[in-house]
């Protein structure tokens, strides 16, 4: 099943170009996230990021200053900060 799930990640970048794919909130893409947390630490963890990345990745966000620094905070009240934050999401602000 790890390898089903590598796959279809595989098969994702193949068929969609880099350009045609929404712009991922993180500096580390989700697919690619998730790839690295599949192949590293197995199926479970793999499906446990692609959950938490879906949860967090989307257009309700907010981006504010605290302390002078940038942070994310997510939909689901997740709060990231800057040196997790998308280089295009920060130049937003």
């Amino acid at each position: 099943m790890k390898q089903f799930l590598l796959i279809l990640i595989r098969i994702y970048w193949l068929s969609i170009p880099k350009s045609k794919r929404r712009s991922c909130l993180f500096k580390i893409s989700c697919s690619n996230h998730v790839y690295r947390v599949t192949k590293d630490k197995g199926l479970i963890s793999g499906l446990k990021a692609l959950r938490f990345r879906i949860k967090n990745c989307n257009s309700e966000y907010a981006v504010i200053k605290i302390d002078n620094k940038p942070v994310l905070i997510s939909a689901s009240s997740k709060v990231f900060d800057e040196s997790e934050i998308n280089y295009s999401i920060l130049n937003q602000i």
